[in-house]
């Protein structure tokens, strides 16, 4: 018998990341000073007659080269600083252009399609008395899900699939009821034949905080696979290509690819790394990565591997 899955109700509320900063907008060039005006010749005085008109040019000549000498500098630098602020502006746009490429080359969109998730409701109105399963808590939400936990539920491998909700009725009872947690840990719960159930309540398409994974309830979600996953132990693969279509489907929400690792902060020093430790896990981890536990069994952790690949394919991803 592996240890059973243990989570911490009490786990803090999430804490909110920190907002991405934005690029600061380029700020404008101060506006270029208007250039003097050219300063006008003084004219001398005299007493003398007025030159003869053919003189006049030759006054007027000088002058207005001086004028228009006097002006070359100033468009110059006028002409200098529009084309300054022309390239600037043109970085500026080659460089946020840049960035946002970068952004959409990182954020690859998720192809995977939502599988087909047996409602709350078909398993917690069974006759069991269940009452925190039928009325739940208000759920709690995190900002997004960045990771996925396996587990396994350490109980027989041999039900008919027909009997899934029941077992799953039984689970919230002993949840609820001995663990005294508020509703049923696990996010998803999966069946030998490949069905998925929603599991703790809130909306199966919200980034609901569970409680499967003590330390790292938190920008997560957890599946369960109905059974005993111990080494030597056959994984179905329709359980197997079950859950790797629901983890392509839950990570593609946020753009995360089930290959990578993801950082995330672990809230209980009971788990594997002490409280405010930055952990880096797989996207796609075993519960014994995060806590001290066999789970999600031998068997089942050994072929995280393919389903890592497999959700990977149904995202679109190479």
């Amino acid at each position: 018998m592996t240890q059973a899955d243990t989570a911490s109700p009490a786990d803090p509320a999430p804490q909110a990341d920190p907002a991405p900063q934005a690029h600061p907008a380029p700020q404008a060039d101060p506006p270029t000073p208007a250039d003097p005006e050219p300063a006008t010749e003084s004219a001398t005085p005299t007493h003398q007659a007025i030159p003869p008109p053919p003189a006049r040019p030759h006054r007027r000549a000088p002058r207005l080269g001086r004028l228009l000498l006097a002006c070359v500098p100033g468009v110059a630098v006028v002409l200098g600083l529009v084309l300054c602020v022309k390239g600037i502006e043109r970085a500026v746009d080659d460089r946020v252009a840049g960035a946002v490429a970068v952004a959409r080359q990182g954020d690859v969109p998720s192809n995977a399609a939502r599988p087909h998730i047996v409602a709350r409701s078909v398993w917690a109105a069974g006759g069991e008395g269940n009452t925190a399963a039928r009325t739940p808590p208000p759920p709690h939400y995190d900002d997004k899900v960045l990771a996925v936990f396996v587990h396994h539920t350490d109980s027989p491998n041999d039900y008919d699939c027909a009997d899934a909700p029941r077992i799953i009725r039984y689970l919230a009872a002993g949840q609820t009821g001995a663990r005294d947690w508020d509703d049923i840990g696990y996010n998803f719960l999966v069946d030998r034949c490949g069905t998925i159930y929603e599991g703790r309540a809130g909306g199966v398409d919200r980034p609901v905080v569970g409680a499967h994974t003590l330390g790292f309830n938190h920008r997560t979600a957890g599946i369960a696979a109905l059974g005993t996953f111990t080494a030597g132990v056959p994984v179905p693969r329709a359980m197997t290509d079950a859950i790797a279509a629901l983890v392509a489907w839950k990570l593609g929400l946020a753009g995360v690819d089930p290959r990578t690792t993801v950082r995330l902060t672990s809230s209980n020093s009971l788990s594997r790394y002490k409280a405010g430790t930055t952990a880096v896990l797989p996207a796609l981890a075993a519960h014994g990565d995060a806590y001290m536990t066999t789970c999600p069994g031998a068997a089942l952790k050994a072929r995280l591997p393919e389903i890592r690949q497999a959700a990977a394919r149904l995202q679109g991803r190479t």
